[in-house]
């Protein structure tokens, strides 16, 4: 078999300009920044004023429900850079912090190291280089890869012990989404790009209509939730993308395969369609694959009754 050599191509014969043309590409293209971040990521605008400047990208980590932004530099990381970026994760509240660079300086990667350790829990510092490559006369394709990154799993221990969590619920949950998780991407790998287990009674994962999760939970009452959440930001959108799926409610419920639970929640923004199951906890540890089982079933039929719904108008 005849090989190919990698081989590196000019960025800016690519994008020439970093703000007209990788950052609208980039808007377009955020599968790729998902895939190797590990999450699932839906960015929303380009150009986000945050006081007398503006941010590259700004968006949500679907995985970890916060806001994400995004600073990108076709070119070596700069201190400027660096005190943008936390100045933009600051006026925005954004606890998922991405900088996009084509070569990460040591300093910066020590940095953005130090943040991801002093930093509570919820909050993540990425570091991702950007290159482009061909092989042979292949069109160019975009080369991502992860420089720096949180230890998830490090922060998560020193939070639960500093609170006093360690032993309780926490671990039980990151145990029972570290097994979903491997199940799921046995069996469902198009369903998210998550790599890190939650320590919540709860997992999102995205939805084919912008602004909607579809998430397995551990409800309270003792019971398992998986659902179609809706929360665009917006309690009049919501309502509208609610009412479109209610009156399509009969055909729904046909392909999903049984009834399900329709709550509009009045006194929220939100609203949700959700399957229950009762009898059911985290705690129960001996019936972990019995729970895994039924929102892996619960997620394949949702997904097999939205896709065969008309989606909701933009």
């Amino acid at each position: 078999m005849e090989l190919g050599r990698l081989e590196d191509v000019e960025i800016r014969t690519v994008w020439s300009h970093e703000a007209r043309d990788f950052t609208p590409w980039l808007l377009e293209h955020a599968d790729h920044l998902a895939e190797t971040l590990g999450m699932d990521v839906e960015l929303e605008q380009s150009e986000h004023p945050v006081g007398g400047f503006s941010l590259d990208l700004i968006g949500r980590d679907l995985t970890h429900d916060a806001v994400l932004i995004v600073e990108n530099q076709l070119e070596v990381t700069n201190h400027t850079h660096l005190g943008q970026i936390l100045t933009y994760a600051a006026g925005t509240d954004a606890a998922s912090i991405v900088w996009v660079a084509t070569e990460f300086r040591q300093e910066h990667r020590q940095a953005i190291d130090w943040l991801n350790e002093q930093t509570r829990e919820d909050v993540r510092f990425f570091g991702v280089q950007i290159q482009v490559v061909r092989i042979g006369s292949s069109p160019p394709a975009p080369l991502f890869k992860l420089i720096a990154e949180p230890n998830d799993w490090q922060k998560q221990v020193r939070t639960a012990t500093r609170s006093g969590r360690v032993g309780t619920k926490t671990a039980k949950y990151q145990e029972f989404w570290t097994r979903y998780l491997e199940r799921m991407r046995d069996e469902h790998p198009d369903w998210s790009n998550a790599r890190t287990p939650a320590s919540d009674n709860w997992m999102d994962s995205p939805s084919p209509i912008k602004g909607t999760r579809i998430n397995p939970s551990f409800a309270q009452g003792r019971r398992l939730r998986h659902e179609i959440y809706i929360d665009t930001g917006d309690k009049e959108r919501n309502e509208a993308i609610f009412k479109h799926f209610e009156s399509h409610k009969e055909a729904f419920e046909v392909e999903y395969g049984r009834p399900l639970q329709w709550e509009d929640l009045p006194n929220a923004r939100a609203s949700r369609i959700a399957d229950y199951r009762d009898d059911a906890d985290v705690m129960f540890e001996d019936r972990h694959d019995e729970f895994i089982e039924w929102f892996l079933d619960a997620g394949a039929r949702l997904r097999r009754a939205l896709a065969v719904i008309d989606l909701p108008p933009a």
